[in-house]
Formats: structure tokens, C-alpha cells, sequence
């Protein structure tokens, strides 16, 4: 069995090939284009390029935002001129492969339950801490959608009744204070504050050109106060990751995206916190948070393993 699995991204797609479920035999990355048709035609392309190769199987896509059971993109804020595109028909009249089509965290969270970090674990919280917040469900050893699809969205769970605006139309949303976006904002009120001057030194001398890699530099310098706003940000993520504990009583949570290079700098003082914030505290049993294994692939292989599920079921 030969699959391939494009994860999407808002600038570049990267798309890999997994033999017999299991083993990695190639990858490469392409530019994201603008516009859904030209969306379906790079698609296309990438599987017509993969079969120059050998054969393939099926193709499971993981895209950015809203995805439903019948594999349509609905709302993907990154993706420039694409709403309401119906990938896994559109993809399946072309390509004549079966196509399954998913939320990118969704695909990532799969991927790491059966090659990665959570290998083993029936009940899994994948949680990516990026621009914004996404996270995917492994309920009872099986991927979670929900009776939608839309299951996951963990990024927009209100952790602040009438807190900062989001975009998606909301305030107080998780990802407003325990994403990259969020870190980088924790560092430019600090600035304007006249603390945090090595942040700002590293961001050009203007508070608010602060984003979080300058806060995770400083940080990881042993700047105090850099070394104060990581511990602010970590409070927040173990906020969100008590109340996902709270509902879905997982064995594993695993963190990842793109804080993930920082993870050393936050991850330790959220487990240390976490405790205190989910229900029942230290006497609950335990849940391992853990670092993501499989880095920027993992959705790529995840779409490739849920095209490979499809197969199975089929």
C-alpha cells in the first residue's frame, strides 16, 4: 500500500509517501498558491508527480480550518481566496483515488498516536501552539471529528470571559494568550512598559516589532524578564490543557508546532502548574504532557495514515 499525505500550509504544502503504513519514502514541498482552483491543480500535481514513482493508493489531505465529514474546506483564514471547496469530490474526479480529506492538527494528532509521542495511548489531546491554536482528538484509540468534523478547534475554548478580541469573532479565546501571536504581544506590552529592554534589543530597539522568538531568545539567554513572560505564557498553556484534561480524561496531551523550538523554555513550568489547575489536582491520575516527536511532518504523515485507514475500511 502506497499513500500520500499533503499537509497544507498558508505559504508552502509538504507532501510525503508512506509505504505499508508505516515507512517513509519521500517528501518534498511546494508553494501554496492562491485561489481554490489552482489549490485543486497543485494538489493534482503533486499526486501526478508521486506516481512518476510508483503507484499510489489513496491521498488524504490535511488543510487548515474548518473541515467537514465530506471533505469540505469551509473556512481556512490562511488560505487566500478558498471557502466552501469541496476537496475530496473535486480530488476524486480527477485523480480516480480514494481522497480523504481532514483538519491538519486533526491529521497531526493521528500521526503522533501511531508513530510519534503518543504511540500506545488510546485517549490523546494533540495541542499546536503556533500563530494560533490548534489541536486534534484521539478518543477511545480512534481519531475524534465529531458530528461535524469540526471537532478540535481547542484554540478558540474561552479562558477569559470577556477578554482580548480574536478574530474569529470572539474574546478571550485560548489562543490569544498561549500562542506564538500571544507570547509576541506579552513581549511588546512589556516593552511599552519600558521592562523587558534585551527583548526589544533583539527585535531592532522597537517594542513593536516584539514577536515571540525575540521573547524566546532573550529567554533562553537567561534575561529575567524574558524569563518572566515565558513563565506567563506557560501558566496559560497549562490554563487550556486543565480544561481540555477536564473533558476528554486523556493519558497523553502532546505539545507541538511551532513553539515547539521553545518547548524546553515553557513545558516545564506548565507541567509543574498544571496540577493546580485541572480538577482533582495531584490527586488525580497522572497525565504526561510531552513534546511533539514528529515535528513538521506530522501532519503530512497523518494524512498519509488516514488515506491509508480509508483503504482498510474501504
Amino acid at each position: 500500500m502506497r499513500t500520500v499525505g499533503i499537509d497544507v500550509g498558508g505559504t508552502k504544502m509538504l507532501a510525503v509517501v508512506l509505504e505499508d503504513g508505516a515507512r517513509l519514502v519521500d517528501e518534498r514541498r511546494v508553494p501554496t498558491p492562491d485561489g481554490a482552483a489552482a489549490l485543486v491543480d497543485a494538489f493534482v500535481a503533486v499526486v501526478d508527480a508521486q506516481r512518476a514513482d510508483g503507484p499510489v493508493d489513496a491521498v488524504g489531505i490535511g488543510a487548515p480550518g474548518l473541515v467537514d465529514r465530506e471533505g469540505v474546506l469551509h473556512m481556512a483564514p490562511n488560505l487566500v481566496g478558498v471557502r466552501n471547496l469541496a476537496i475530496k469530490v473535486l480530488l476524486e474526479e480527477r485523480l480516480r483515488l480514494p481522497v480523504q480529506v481532514d483538519n491538519d492538527a486533526t491529521c497531526a494528532a493521528w500521526a503522533e498516536r501511531e508513530m510519534g509521542a503518543a504511540k500506545g495511548s488510546n485517549d490523546v489531546v494533540v495541542v499546536t501552539l503556533g500563530t494560533g491554536i490548534g489541536g486534534g482528538l484521539v478518543l477511545d484509540g480512534q481519531l475524534y471529528r465529531g458530528a461535524h468534523g469540526f471537532a478540535g478547534e481547542v484554540g478558540h475554548v474561552k479562558v477569559a470571559p470577556d477578554g482580548i478580541p480574536c478574530p474569529c469573532g470572539g474574546r478571550g479565546c485560548w489562543e490569544r494568550y498561549a500562542s506564538g501571536s500571544a507570547l509576541g504581544r506579552f513581549g511588546r506590552e512589556a516593552g511599552e512598559a519600558g521592562r523587558a529592554a534585551r527583548v526589544v534589543e533583539l527585535a531592532g530597539g522597537d517594542f513593536h516589532d516584539v514577536r515571540g522568538e525575540h521573547v524566546g531568545a532573550a529567554a533562553r539567554e537567561g534575561d529575567p524578564e524574558a524569563l518572566e513572560l515565558m513563565d506567563r505564557f506557560a501558566w496559560w498553556v497549562a490554563q487550556g490543557l486543565a480544561n481540555l484534561a477536564d473533558v476528554f480524561d486523556p493519558n497523553t496531551i502532546v505539545v507541538g508546532g511551532g513553539m515547539l523550538e521553545s518547548v524546553d523554555l515553557f513545558l516545564g513550568r506548565t507541567r509543574q502548574v498544571f496540577p493546580e489547575l485541572v480538577l482533582a489536582g495531584p490527586e488525580r491520575l497522572p497525565v504526561d504532557i510531552v513534546p511533539a516527536q514528529l515535528g513538521e511532518r506530522a501532519g503530512a504523515i497523518g494524512a498519509a495514515l488516514v488515506a491509508g485507514d480509508l483503504l482498510e475500511v474501504g
